[in-house]
């Protein structure tokens, strides 16, 4: 992960994400990444827009957070409904109670 950061870094830097830059990195914040990690990032990241990937993340990330906000709203109407007609059942049986008092 502290890769990926670092080639986060790079690029909002605008350097280069390559395996010297990487490695300076890597270097300067004194981790242990081997150097196989480094060349399969640089590889992996060879034909990946970083910054379309990065946008492309935010606006799913926005679309669960919100989605998950709908979902949770929902859910509080669906249970303050639920409450509603526990208590106007609650309300119906106690006026039966109180009529076979008398």
């Amino acid at each position: 992960m502290e890769l990926v950061y670092a080639a986060l870094t790079l690029h909002e830097a605008g350097k280069e994400v390559n395996e010297d830059n990487l490695q300076a990195i890597v270097d300067a914040a004194d981790l242990e990444v081997d150097e196989t990690e480094i060349k399969a990032l640089v590889a992996a990241l060879e034909d990946v827009d970083i910054e379309e990937a990065m946008e492309t993340a935010v606006a799913a990330g926005g679309a669960a957070a919100g989605g998950a906000a709908d979902a949770s709203e929902s859910a509080d109407e669906d249970d303050a409904e639920e409450e509603e007609e526990e208590e106007e059942e609650e309300d119906d049986g106690a006026e039966e109670g109180l009529g076979d008092l008398f």
